[in-house]
């Protein structure tokens, strides 16, 4: 089973892969904490606090 690891910069939760999806950063950690599932960004209330623009999975807390 893979580990999810969470991009460092956006803070998108990545399954598989080395390369963030969102904004194209290769620094990943797997050390994170939390979650939330953005469906709808321009009318999410969370997605606006965490400046999330794309819908995805984003962790909540990195982990040094």
């Amino acid at each position: 089973m893979a580990v999810s690891k969470a991009c460092k910069k956006c803070k998108h939760i990545i399954e598989k892969g080395t390369v963030c999806p969102v904004c194209q950063n290769t620094d990943l950690t797997t050390n994170w904490k939390g979650f939330a599932i953005i469906i709808d960004p321009e009318n999410s209330e969370i997605a606006k606090k965490l400046e999330i623009t794309v819908a995805g999975k984003y962790a909540l807390r990195l982990s040094k």
